[in-house]
This record gives C-alpha cells, sequence and structure tokens, in this order.
C-alpha cells in the first residue's frame, strides 16, 4: 500500500483482529500487507505482528500493535453512508454484536474502541435539505435514537 495520506489506528496487539473484522464487515475492504516487528519492542517481540495494511471502503488504514498506553476516542470515527435501513442494521449489528456497544445519535465503538457513526443517506439529506423546518424535526427525532431509525426520520421530515 502506497499512499500520501494514511489513517494510522493504534491497537493493543489486535490489528490484524480488527482489520479482518473490517474487511469481513464493509464494503471495498481488504486486509492487505502484515509487518513483523525486526525486534524486540515496548508492546511486543520480534517476530510479533507491528503493522497491519488494510482498507475500509477504499480508505487506506494502518493498524499499529502499539500496546495498550494510547485508547481511540470519539474525536476520529468513521462516517459510514447508508441507503436504507437493512444496510443500516446489518452494519450496526455486525459492530455492536461484535463486542461493541451503542451509543447515541447512530453512533457505536467497536470492540477495539474506534467510533463509528452509521449515518443513512436521508439523515444528511435531511440535515443539508433547504427545508429548515424538515432539518430541525429529523434532527430533534435523531436526538432521541442510538441507531437511526429510517422511517422515523422521514416521518419527521415530512412533518
Amino acid at each position: 500500500m502506497i499512499s500520501k495520506n494514511t489513517i494510522c489506528l493504534w491497537y493493543d496487539n489486535d490489528a490484524l483482529d480488527a482489520a479482518t473484522f473490517y474487511a469481513q464487515t464493509f464494503p471495498d475492504s481488504a486486509v492487505g500487507a502484515v509487518h513483523r516487528a525486526p525486534g524486540d519492542y515496548p508492546a511486543g517481540q520480534e517476530g510479533s505482528v507491528l503493522t497491519v495494511e488494510f482498507t475500509v471502503m477504499g480508505i487506506p488504514c494502518l493498524g499499529l500493535n502499539g500496546g495498550p498506553g494510547v485508547k481511540h476516542t470519539d474525536a476520529f470515527s468513521f462516517q459510514v453512508s447508508t441507503e436504507d435501513q437493512e444496510e443500516t442494521d446489518r452494519l450496526w449489528n455486525a459492530i455492536v454484536g461484535n463486542g461493541g456497544e451503542e451509543n447515541a445519535c447512530g453512533w457505536c465503538r467497536d470492540r477495539w474502541g474506534v467510533s463509528w457513526q452509521i449515518t443513512p443517506r436521508v439523515l444528511m439529506e435531511a440535515f443539508t435539505g433547504t427545508d429548515r423546518a424538515a432539518a430541525k424535526r429529523a434532527f430533534n427525532a435523531m436526538m432521541e435514537m442510538k441507531k437511526i431509525d429510517v422511517a422515523a426520520i422521514e416521518a419527521a421530515r415530512r412533518g
């Protein structure tokens, strides 16, 4: 993988597990090269997996097995645009059902602590549309949700 801009995500020695999960869950995702440490380092030993090259929905990433010292926060998230409730449910359930946790307003966190926004297209269209009253209704509806309910957003948008 040669890219001028690659997202580097820190893991506690399970970057390959995370990359494999992402590749199995999201379209246009894959695990690439796995690089082993040429020597001992604070979080591992020579020969252990140091970095994993992978893509998530076409975005180049590098998983770094840096150890337990750095935790993920909501300051970084992957925002995934979904087409319908079925896709929203599938991705949400995959993340939360694999040891992740629900959060508010379409946000969830995977078991490695990485934050995800599973965002139906209809929600973003409501927010960015010219009908500001409809945008506010959709926004208020979203504020009451964990996983986004597409039918409820569409109903709020209609008024």
